[in-house]
């Protein structure tokens, strides 16, 4: 695995993360500046690749976090990471950056213990390419819900991984 094109996320970087994110905000979800920096620093992890060519930020259960599909997790789950939002610019798709940020995220979540990684996909407006990564990735639906006053349904997803050896 390329782990050392996994790189963290500087606050001086955070305006570009924050366009990024905001071109891709009916798949992810609006942010203003100050969300995305208290995002970052709550982050369990935290990872770019490139100057901002993709980026993830994943939680563990211990965030103060009023995401409704965090909470929907939490009120679930003891312990889990939670995959917020991922995302790879257009023009970078097609070159494995999510599947080498799921990978970092693995490893990471891995090492702490970590059994589960969730995450959500929009099944309502549809994401389909989201679907057919985390489906490959070996995620599995465990629930629905309809969400900001039911102008989105969301899918929950769970994936096991093994303990660190």
């Amino acid at each position: 695995m390329n782990e050392h094109l996994l790189l963290p996320i500087p606050s001086g970087l955070e305006p570009a993360i924050l366009a990024l994110n905001n071109a891709h905000a009916s798949e992810l979800s609006w942010l203003d500046a100050d969300n995305l920096a208290a995002l970052v620093r709550g982050a369990f992890y935290a990872r770019r690749i490139g100057e901002i060519d993709a980026f993830l930020l994943a939680f563990d259960e211990g965030v103060a976090y009023d995401s409704p599909n965090y909470l929907w997790f939490r009120q679930r789950y003891p312990r889990f990471v939670y995959v917020d939002r991922v995302v790879v610019a257009r023009a970078m798709r097609g070159r494995g950056y999510a599947r080498l940020l799921y990978a970092g995220l693995f490893n990471q979540a891995r090492r702490a213990g970590h059994e589960i990684v969730v995450c959500e996909v929009n099944q309502d407006p549809p994401n389909l390419a989201s679907d057919a990564l985390h489906a490959s990735l070996g995620f599995a639906e465990i629930g629905r819900a309809a969400i900001r006053h039911g102008t989105k349904t969301v899918r929950y997803l769970l994936r096991r991984i093994s303990p660190a050896q």
